[in-house]
């Protein structure tokens, strides 16, 4: 709820304290080779800002200025907390992100390539404020804008945009994951309204949110979107704690006994399990370019600090296996500012596929923990310091391995595709 979101916290952040003074964790970075407060210049090896309009550039450039002056100095503190910053979120919505593509409703109408580089640049930035917001103005918002009535739209998504309203998603389970079409939790009808039963699981947001999107089955067992507000009797919220990636975003395991709603708000043109996957289609295109922004966060850091690091008399960047890593982690970045660009216009012109989206979520996740990986290692034991923002980085992109569909998952997906054999029910 947004009367209830925290107003920044310097005290206790990675970088300084109110006295401007460093913090402990800072200056042990600063005793030897770092990176910390460098800014860094854009990977574009392959000139791919020709191929972007100057409006999808301007909103670029705008979230990637936030991101280092306003979340870079602090968010390794969060992080280590296991603290989300969420006076974040009212900060993003002056930016004119919030909503991404919708039209109308005091959303941005971005081009799905303007969309993708805001998940780009916000996961440069962090993982954590990434998701913080992608879910919000993801899953959420899009979810109510194709599935919902011009009611639930008009009611919704204007003070959603200007984050007066935060929004969740729950189709995860404790017992469905990957199997997310065979959801357990139940929506039965029930005089004027329905009652939901079952459990949610790694619901983003999901302890503080005005409304949850819960995907469940109704009496025809089929899977459709209901809106439950916060407050309503029968909904309780448990914040999930001990994560070993994305601390600095709460996730919440949700349980709902009884819990009655009124008619309207079973979402108007949800009708079974296809529009759920049209939203994690869309979703698995911004993770992929999510992913893209933790290697390009990664590749910065490792070329800055080996050009800076000196062993044997040179930088060690001048020695010829460093050379090599950071050339391959570069080709395979610039391969996927291609693909997130491509597929990108292919969502603009309502061609994306649900394999392309998935092809696109299995190759950059798996490619950028690659490339988390091998910045870690150029960076020796340094690069273990949250200070350093690798470490950060490559935890998170466990996460990003994972969510929004398993790299199994994604390769299933698309064998089906192209072989017209499905190799799972």
């Amino acid at each position: 709820m947004t009367d209830t979101i925290p107003q920044p916290i310097a005290a206790s952040d990675a970088s300084a304290r109110p006295d401007g003074q460093e913090t402990a964790a800072t200056a042990t970075a600063r005793r030897s080779t770092n990176v910390v407060g460098e800014q860094f210049p854009r990977v574009d090896f392959y000139a791919v800002d020709d191929l972007l309009e100057p409006e999808e550039i301007a909103v670029r450039d705008r979230v990637r200025a936030f991101m280092d002056r306003e979340v870079a100095p602090v968010i390794a503190g969060y992080w280590e907390r296991a603290e989300a910053p969420m006076w974040l979120l009212p900060r993003l919505a002056e930016l004119g992100i919030v909503g991404g593509s919708i039209e109308g409703y005091g959303c941005p109408g971005l081009s799905a390539v303007a969309e993708g580089l805001v998940a780009t640049e916000l996961a440069r930035g962090d993982g954590s404020v990434a998701t913080l917001f992608g879910v919000h103005s993801g899953p959420a918002m899009y979810s109510i804008y194709a599935c919902g009535s011009d009611g639930q739209r008009e009611r919704w998504l204007p003070p959603m945009a200007r984050v007066e309203t935060i929004g969740a998603f729950a189709l995860t389970e404790p017992e469905v994951g990957s199997d997310a079409a065979h959801a357990r939790t139940r929506a039965r009808r029930d005089g004027d309204g329905y009652v939901l039963d079952g459990a949610k699981r790694w619901i983003g947001n999901g302890h503080l949110a005005d409304v949850i999107v819960v995907w469940a089955r109704d009496d025809e067992d089929k899977v459709a979107g209901f809106l439950v507000e916060h407050g309503t009797p029968g909904l309780t919220a448990t914040l999930m704690e001990g994560k070993g990636a994305l601390r600095a975003v709460d996730n919440a395991d949700l349980t709902l006994e009884g819990v009655r709603i009124p008619m309207e708000n079973r979402l108007g043109r949800s009708r079974d399990f296809r529009e759920t996957g049209r939203m994690l289609m869309r979703t698995r295109y911004t993770v992929a370019c999510g992913a893209l922004g933790h290697a390009m966060a990664c590749y910065e850091a490792a070329l800055a600090y080996t050009t800076k690091r000196e062993q044997f008399g040179r930088p060690i960047a001048g020695f010829q296996l460093v050379q090599q890593k950071l050339v391959g982690m570069l080709a395979e970045i610039t391969a996927m500012q291609l693909l997130c660009w491509r597929l990108g216009r292919l969502l603009d012109a309502g061609r994306m596929t649900p394999e392309q989206a998935a092809l696109a979520k299995l190759n950059n996740a798996a490619k950028a923990r690659a490339i988390a990986a091998a910045a870690r290692d150029l960076m020796g034991g340094n690069g273990i310091l949250l200070a350093n923002i690798v470490a950060r980085h490559q935890a998170d992109l466990e996460a990003v391995y994972s969510y929004e569909g398993t790299d199994h998952i994604q390769t299933l997906l698309v064998g089906r595709k192209i072989t017209g054999i499905s190799a799972f029910s």
